[in-house]
Order: C-alpha cells, then sequence, then structure tokens
C-alpha cells in the first residue's frame, strides 16, 4: 500500500507541475497576443484540453506503474491534485502578471468590457454601465482572477478525472 501512496504523490506532484508548467506558457502566448483583455473561446476551449490531456496521461501513467490496475477513488486523487498543482502554479503566473509584469492589464480588461458591454447593451444608460462595471471590477482583481481559476481548475479536475477513471478503473483480485 506505501508503494502506491508514494507513486501517487510522485505521479500527481510531476503531472502538476507539467500541467502548471503548460498553464504558464498559455498565458505567456495569451498575453503576448492581448487575449487577456479581448476573451477568445478557443483559448478556452486549448485551455480545456490542456487539462484534460495532461490529467489523463497522468492517470494513464498511474495504471501503468500500478501494473494495470486502477480505483476510482485513486484516479479522483490523482486528477484533482494534478488539477490543484497545476492551477497553483497557473494562479501564480496571473497574480505575477497582474501585480508585476503588467500591473495595467486589470484596466484594460475594465475597458473591454466596458467596450462588449456598450456594444451588446447600446440602449444602457451611463449610470446602469457604470453600475455594472463597478461590480465587474469586483470580479477582476488578480486574486478573485485566481481564486476563479483554481475553482475552475479543481472543477475540471474532478469531473475529468471521474470520467477518465470510470473508463480506465480496473480492480485488483485478491
Amino acid at each position: 500500500m506505501e508503494n502506491e501512496t508514494t507513486s501517487t504523490k510522485k505521479i500527481i506532484i510531476n503531472y502538476g507541475i507539467i500541467l502548471g508548467m503548460l498553464s504558464v506558457i498559455m498565458g505567456v502566448i495569451i498575453y503576448i497576443t492581448d487575449g487577456y483583455a479581448k476573451q477568445n473561446w478557443i483559448n478556452t476551449v486549448i485551455g480545456i484540453a490542456i487539462i484534460a490531456g495532461v490529467i489523463i496521461y497522468g492517470i494513464k501513467a498511474f495504471k501503468t506503474a500500478n501494473n494495470g490496475f486502477l480505483k476510482l477513488g485513486e484516479a479522483l486523487k490523482i486528477g484533482v491534485g494534478i488539477a490543484l498543482i497545476g492551477g497553483i502554479i497557473g494562479v501564480i503566473w496571473t497574480i505575477l502578471l497582474m501585480n508585476v509584469i503588467e500591473p495595467e492589464i486589470v484596466n484594460q480588461i475594465n475597458q473591454a468590457q466596458r467596450e462588449q458591454m456598450i456594444e451588446s447593451y447600446p440602449d444602457m444608460s451611463e449610470a446602469q454601465l457604470n453600475q455594472s462595471l463597478e461590480m465587474a471590477k469586483k470580479f477582476t482583481s488578480p486574486y478573485m482572477i485566481g481564486a476563479f481559476a483554481l475553482i475552475w481548475n479543481l472543477f475540471l479536475g474532478l469531473i475529468i478525472s471521474l470520467f477518465t477513471g470510470l473508463a480506465m478503473q480496473k480492480k485488483q483480485d485478491f
């Protein structure tokens, strides 16, 4: 049993770091292409694909290292663990970006939201627009964005590892 725990921790740490590094690389690309201010659904799809791929490979690596056996609980533990470590690394990148590298990015995001609201709701009064933007500003602080990103990563990790674990599970016969 101790061998499985060590193997689980090793898989979680290794693949969590891989996920974190891929998240940072994607974050750098989004930053360079000005994707933070102008949200694009393709970035979301690529992000989900990265998380899914790393978690699935991590669970598969554990199963291979465990002589082809995998319990659903182990898959959930591995998937959520990978998502947690990768998410923490991604949050560190986000906070570093928004506080050190590009402190004005929050203002750029807020300005892009303003333009999008004016375009989507041309009949909205200036007072309603300002009120909506004030509410939106509360959710665009680096720490709120980081918290939501971490929660999103954990949610995806749970869902992906649940389906992967159900598909790959194979219990040992005693």
